[in-house]
């Protein structure tokens, strides 16, 4: 089933009236009703999880194509754009971190324990990323974008982290660091000097593989752009990882910590077991203050959740701008099996290794959590195994052709 295109804006650009009209109203809907039931906070947070869906969808920036692209093809455009993300993110958000505060209120990072379980839990969930066809935050903005096969991957997700949650005991018993703050530990402008050197000797390697591959810098490939880029897309992939930097700080300025995704996943599932008789709340891992908190709390009092939910609904108005909300329902029974694998690990991973590709690579670095940095390394190891494992499925590994260099 597809949703025709109809040249409805100034300018005849194609839009998706339906999805476009359904999404906006959602949106203001679900902004007023957290306002009414919860408080202004969680709204705000609910627009900006929409936000969060709608930038990476029109800058085509991307976690699991980049790093797919630059293992298989040697393209490093998006690795560096992602460097350029945290490199601007580590600016901003060490000084809020080291004082403690940000616009009087407090604030903290996402630090946590760096050992075997983020070992493990990254690897797999890199696998996971390759298989299911999407990050954390890339499976919920192509859900939203209108992708039938990313809704197998996302129920898959959801299964894989409940899964996770009944044998955290046996991961967490482990050994492991204790949650280490390279901005305690070094001091802000040590911390930020050397995040930086990092980042940028990260990026320069991916210039030199780039060029030993294709003998240039090759330009990322994507869709024609529109009559009005800024409104339809597509956007720049800086622009795009600038702006995600910016709504990561305005995360940590209204919720107290940055974004993060996963844990809601988690959530749901667990919420899914009690209605068919699973008691979770008696597991270890839903035992504890916290979680047992929002485990009885309603879904529209997590602010994870609440986010989350934004973002589909972010990238639902995103592809309809762009005219490209066009679900198709035949999927191959190969890419439906990676879809459920990819989901599990995905789910399973990110539970272990405290985080996915935001809360524990993107959020974790930020905050200048240690842990985020191993699972950086451990997750990428993942991604080349599972971008070796892609054509057993039948999915796409995409490569520039020599003779158009």
């Amino acid at each position: 089933m597809s949703i025709s295109a109809s040249p409805s804006l100034r300018g005849g650009i194609d839009v998706n009236p339906k999805p476009l009209g359904v999404s906006l109203l959602l949106i203001v809907l679900g902004a007023w009703y957290l306002a009414q039931t919860v408080d202004t906070k969680h709204a705000a947070l609910f627009v900006v999880g929409a936000l969060l869906g709608l930038v990476p969808y029109h800058a085509a920036f991307g976690f699991t194509s980049a790093w797919r692209v630059f293992i298989a093809d040697g393209r490093g455009a998006g690795l560096r754009a992602q460097m350029i993300m945290l490199a601007v993110g580590v600016a901003l958000f060490f000084p809020a971190l080291s004082a403690g505060a940000l616009f009087g209120n407090p604030v903290t990072g996402l630090v946590s324990p760096a050992g075997t379980s983020v070992v493990v839990g990254a690897f797999l969930f890199g696998i996971g990323m390759q298989l299911g066809g999407g990050c954390a935050s890339g499976t919920l903005y192509t859900v939203g974008g209108g992708s039938t096969r990313m809704i197998v991957t996302l129920a898959a997700f959801i299964a894989g982290s409940v899964i996770a949650t009944a044998h955290m005991p046996f991961w967490t018993a482990l050994p492991h660091l204790q949650p280490i703050s390279l901005v305690k530990t070094l001091g802000l402008a040590p911390a930020l000097l050397l995040n930086w050197a990092v980042f940028a000797l990260i990026a320069a390697v991916t210039v030199v593989v780039e060029k030993r591959r294709h003998g240039r810098l090759v330009a990322p490939m994507l869709r024609p752009a529109q009559a009005s880029p800024w409104l339809h897309g597509p956007w720049p992939l800086v622009a795009g990882a600038v702006a995600l930097v910016v709504l990561n700080f305005a995360t940590l300025a209204l919720s107290g910590r940055p974004w993060g995704v996963t844990s809601a996943f988690a959530l749901w599932g667990a919420k899914a077991a009690q209605l068919v008789g699973i008691d979770t709340a008696s597991w270890t891992y839903w035992s504890t203050k916290a979680n047992a908190a929002a485990l009885a709390a309603p879904v529209s009092h997590d602010v994870t959740s609440v986010m989350d939910i934004g973002i589909v609904l972010g990238a639902m108005l995103a592809a309809a701008l762009a005219g490209r909300y066009a679900p198709q329902w035949r999927v191959p029974l190969r890419s439906l099996v990676a879809a459920v694998v990819g989901g599990l690990l995905l789910g399973y991973g990110a539970r272990l290794a405290y985080g996915c590709n935001i809360g524990a690579y993107f959020s974790g670095i930020v905050s200048g959590s240690l842990h985020g940095w191993l699972w950086l390394v451990a997750a990428f190891a993942g991604n080349v195994l599972g971008t070796r494992l892609r054509p057993l499925f039948g999915l796409e590994v995409e490569r520039v052709k020599r003779s158009a260099c």
